[in-house]
């Protein structure tokens, strides 16, 4: 499948939207930990409703208006432009890190290299500066993909909405 990368448009807001809903429902299941699809979808429903559409404008408008500060690239089918997954960053304020994230792609863009071109323009745009994020702690396979490119696991955890477990993640600047 050939995919590119792109800008976004607000018109593209409720895809973008769908998009992460659905990455949510394919990445995080986790019966050990009490992460049913049940619990994901009452949790992360609102991506789907008016509040969660505003918050992806406001990233899609901030990305159109300040490129510099924001980041937000979208990874396409080149047949149909089917949005398939998303990288999204932003310069921290007042000393604080870049802070990437969200980041999904959904199970049928992933292996063929689109996370890796993703994080390639992202690391551009970050021209050098410290990085953090958070990943969700039994997500080996995203933890090892950050490590790849240099970022390093903290002690610093947090329970999202009291269970889903996260742990801090730092790549220190050029």
């Amino acid at each position: 499948m050939s995919i590119l990368l792109t800008g976004a448009e607000p018109a593209e807001v409720p895809e973008l939207a769908r998009v992460h809903y659905r990455s949510w429902l394919e990445t995080y299941p986790e019966p050990a930990a009490g992460i049913d699809l049940a619990w994901l979808r009452a949790n992360r429903a609102e991506l789907l409703e008016a509040a969660g559409r505003r918050r992806w404008l406001g990233l899609v408008e901030s990305a159109g208006r300040d490129p510099q500060d924001w980041f937000l690239r979208v990874a396409r089918s080149a047949a149909d432009g089917e949005i398939l997954g998303f990288l999204c960053g932003v310069v921290g304020v007042g000393g604080q890190p870049v802070s990437l994230g969200p980041m999904y792609l959904l199970r049928a863009a992933q292996g063929q290299g689109v996370g890796d071109r993703l994080m390639g323009e992202f690391l551009d745009w970050a021209a050098g500066r410290p990085i953090a994020l958070w990943a969700t702690e039994y997500n080996a396979r995203a933890i090892r993909f950050y490590q790849r490119y240099g970022f390093e696991l903290t002690e610093e955890r947090e329970l999202w909405r009291e269970r889903l477990p996260n742990v801090r993640m730092v790549r220190p600047g050029d």
